[in-house]
């Protein structure tokens, strides 16, 4: 222990002076927390701004339903003349949507038969849902009220049409809510821990081969397996210091920011919770530590080491950054995949959901058991004169 504390020690203060390496390391970690801190104000903004102003919606044939006409100016909606071809100007992206009332709607509404109206919208311009959502929600309220109002007139009770009465329970939370963001914290906090590790790491071995300085290390007596120890555990403080300031990132964004006033869904991450991400995040600090330090090993120079290792934090990321769309359940062979159960961990923490001690145990057993391995195929190398070279 004493041998590795000494090459902790040498490589700490060298990683140290080298200030540049490790700052670049935390303006990764602080880049998670400011893109999703961009994203929510940008969003927030937007719904802020559709929710308060009044729904532009051209109208073709307002003439043929001055009745619908005036129900919608009522609800905070601006009638405008439709283009000539509502079709054409929608698929352009010149408007949003569009209502088309037929000649025949006035005769079909006044003998009480079923008249047709055409909403006019394109559902893959995901910036006009908004517009669509509330004209659809208008267009059926109104059919609705027209409904119960025929149904009156003719002595006919209105719950007559309605057999059932669905009584909602929704059981989210206020973390679920906000599942499209909660759900890309995993992809950034393992993507600031590889790249906290990275350009230490870069400098501890292919930087060191390029200064002439690694050769000189070796020949010291000194076992190669407690130097290349020594040098990974030297990554470990950086990588860990990148996972605190993204998670206190998060946390500033989530309490800090009127998250409620932009989206309607209040967000907070608790110390407990922070903490126990930190726990669960500690054997992916390892694993990121022991693989980089392998991966570089092999380069050269610290511009080849620079251009492998951002890719290598990407393949354990990107599984947490589609669940997100492809929701996955905390089952056993979730927690058999090294950082794949750590970001489902995180994920369930991060929704208030119960987590089972047993999957937290077999996450991290599986995760350091690859970095054993891994840290081992690095030795192996290490022992190898070829080291000396890249």
């Amino acid at each position: 222990m004493k041998k590795i504390w000494i090459i902790f020690e040498k490589e700490m203060l060298d990683n140290l002076r080298d200030y540049r390496s490790w700052v670049t390391g935390i303006f990764w970690a602080l880049f998670g927390p400011l893109i999703l801190g961009g994203m929510i104000m940008m969003l927030g903004n937007t719904l802020r701004e559709k929710s308060e102003e009044a729904l532009r919606l051209p109208v073709s044939g307002a003439e043929n339903a001055p009745n619908l006409v005036a129900f919608l100016r009522q609800q905070n909606v601006s009638i405008e003349p439709a283009p000539q071809d509502p079709r054409a100007a929608v698929l352009a992206g010149d408007i949003n949507v569009a209502l088309i009332i037929p000649p025949e709607y006035g005769e079909n509404f006044t003998e009480s038969r079923t008249a047709t109206l055409q909403l006019v919208f394109d559902s893959t311009r995901q910036s006009a849902m908004s517009d669509i959502n509330r004209a659809q929600n208008l267009l059926t309220g109104y059919g609705e009220y027209i409904g119960m109002l025929r149904l009156s007139l003719r002595g006919v009770s209105p719950e007559v049409v309605r057999p059932l009465q669905i009584e909602q329970v929704d059981m989210a939370t206020p973390q679920s809510q906000a599942l499209i963001f909660l759900s890309m914290l995993p992809y950034f906090i393992i993507f600031a821990i590889f790249n906290g590790a990275g350009p230490v790491i870069t400098d501890a071995t292919a930087g060191e081969r390029e200064r002439g300085s690694l050769e000189p290390l070796l020949i010291n007596p000194i076992p190669r397996g407690l130097v290349v120890i020594g040098k990974m555990l030297a990554a470990v403080p950086f990588a860990s210091l990148n996972l605190v300031i993204t998670l206190a990132g998060f946390a500033a964004i989530f309490n800090l920011l009127p998250v409620e006033k932009m989206l309607g869904v209040q967000i907070w991450l608790d110390p407990v919770t922070l903490g126990a991400i930190v726990v669960v995040g500690i054997p992916i600090v390892l694993l990121a530590c022991a693989l980089q330090t392998l991966i570089a090993s092999f380069t050269k120079t610290t511009k080849e080491a620079g251009t492998y290792l951002p890719f290598v934090g990407l393949v354990p990321a990107l599984p947490g950054l589609a669940l997100a769309f492809l929701p996955v359940k905390p089952e056993l062979w979730t927690m058999l995949i090294p950082t794949f159960g750590q970001q489902i961990l995180i994920n369930q923490m991060l929704r208030a959901e119960p987590i089972l001690t047993s999957n937290m145990a077999i996450s991290a057993g599986v995760t350091l058991a690859a970095s054993v391995i891994i840290t081992i195929a690095a030795i192996k190398f290490y022992e190898n004169e070829r080291i000396v070279s890249g």
